[in-house]
C-alpha cells in the first residue's frame, strides 16, 4: 500500500506550481522577442494583463490607493472618502455579487430539493410531470436571463431569479435521482416497525438523498455565481459583472482580471464552506468519519 503524500508536501508542490505560473504570465511574453514560436499570443498583457499590473489595479479598485498611485489612510479619511466615490468598487461589488449569489443559491437548492424529494417519490406526479420538466430543462438557462432582466428590471432581484433557474435544475435531478434510488427493503422495515409516513420521511428518505443533494452542491454554487454575473452582464447598476462590463468598455484587461480573479477566490472559498459543511452532515458515511 502506497503511503500517501504529507500535507506539507502538496501544499509546497501547489506553491511551486503556482509560482512557476505566475512567472509564466509575469515574464513570459518578453522571450517572445527571440523565441517567438514558443510564446502564444494569449500572453499578450493586452489581453490578460500582468500580475504586478493586476495587483496594482486591485489596490485602486479596492481604494487602498488613488488612480495616481497615493495611498489611501484609514486615519485621515482618504480610504472612506474613496469609497464613497466611487459606489461600485471592489468591495462594494463583492458585496453585491456575493449577496444576490447567496440568496439564489439557496433558493435553488431548497426549491429543488423539495421538488426532486415530492416528484421521485410519486410515480403519478413523476409521469404527469416529466414533460414538462424535459422540456424546460432543454432550454439553455442563461438565454433566459435577458428575458428575466426585462421581466425584473436591473436591481437585484432579477440576478436572484437567474441564479435560481440556473440552480433549481441541477439540484432536482441529483435528488429526484437519489429519492428514486433509495432501497425499498428500508421503508418496509420502517413501515413493519410501525413508522409513519413522515418518519419514513425524515429518518430514511431525506438522509438518504442527502450524499445525492451535496454532490450537486459544489457545482451548484458555482452556477449560482454564473448565473448573477451573466445577469449583471446583461444590466446591473453594481457589481463584479459590472465592473468587468466597465474594464471591457475601457480596454483595461488588469481591471478585468482582478474582477476574475476575486470570482475565482470567491468560488473556492464558498466550495471550501460546502465541503466542510458536506463532511459534518455526512459523518456517519465511512469515508467522511475520521476513521
Amino acid at each position: 500500500m502506497k503511503k500517501a503524500p504529507s500535507g506539507f508536501s502538496v501544499l509546497g508542490w501547489q506553491m511551486l506550481i503556482c509560482l512557476l505560473l505566475l512567472a509564466i504570465w509575469q515574464w513570459g511574453y518578453a522571450a517572445r522577442s527571440f523565441a517567438p514560436w514558443a510564446v502564444p499570443d494569449l500572453l499578450d498583457p493586452y489581453f490578460v494583463s500582468k500580475p504586478s499590473d493586476i495587483f496594482d489595479k486591485f489596490l485602486v479598485l479596492s481604494c487602498f490607493k488613488t488612480r495616481m498611485g497615493a495611498w489611501n489612510s484609514l486615519w485621515d479619511g482618504t480610504f472612506n472618502q474613496c469609497l464613497d466615490r466611487y459606489e461600485n468598487n471592489l468591495w462594494a461589488a463583492l458585496a453585491v455579487t456575493l449577496r444576490n449569489t447567496l440568496f439564489g443559491f439557496l433558493a435553488g437548492v431548497s426549491s429543488g430539493f423539495v421538488l426532486g424529494l415530492v416528484l421521485g417519490r410519486s410515480n403519478t406526479l413523476s409521469a404527469i410531470f416529466q414533460p414538462f420538466i424535459t422540456a424546460v430543462n432543454s432550454i439553455p438557462r442563461i438565454a433566459l436571463a435577458p428575458i428575466i432582466v426585462l421581466a425584473f428590471g436591473i436591481g437585484d432581484t432579477s440576478k436572484i431569479v437567474t441564479s435560481w433557474i440556473v440552480v433549481v435544475f441541477l439540484v432536482f435531478f441529483n435528488t429526484f435521482e437519489g429519492a428514486r434510488s433509495i432501497d425499498q427493503g428500508f421503508i418496509n422495515v420502517s413501515r413493519l416497525l410501525g413508522a409513519t409516513e413522515w418518519q419514513i420521511t425524515r429518518t430514511v428518505i431525506i438522509p438518504s438523498t442527502m450524499a445525492w443533494l451535496f454532490a450537486s452542491l459544489s457545482p451548484a454554487i458555482s452556477f449560482a455565481l454564473i448565473g448573477v454575473i451573466v445577469g449583471e452582464f446583461i444590466g446591473a447598476e453594481r457589481g463584479i459583472g459590472r465592473l468587468i462590463i466597465e474594464a471591457e468598455a475601457r480596454a483595461e484587461a488588469s481591471g478585468m482580471m482582478v474582477a476574475v480573479v476575486a470570482l475565482m477566490l470567491v468560488g473556492v472559498i464558498l466550495s471550501a464552506l460546502i465541503w466542510r459543511l458536506q463532511t459534518y452532515l455526512l459523518r456517519w458515511q465511512p469515508h467522511n468519519s475520521g476513521g
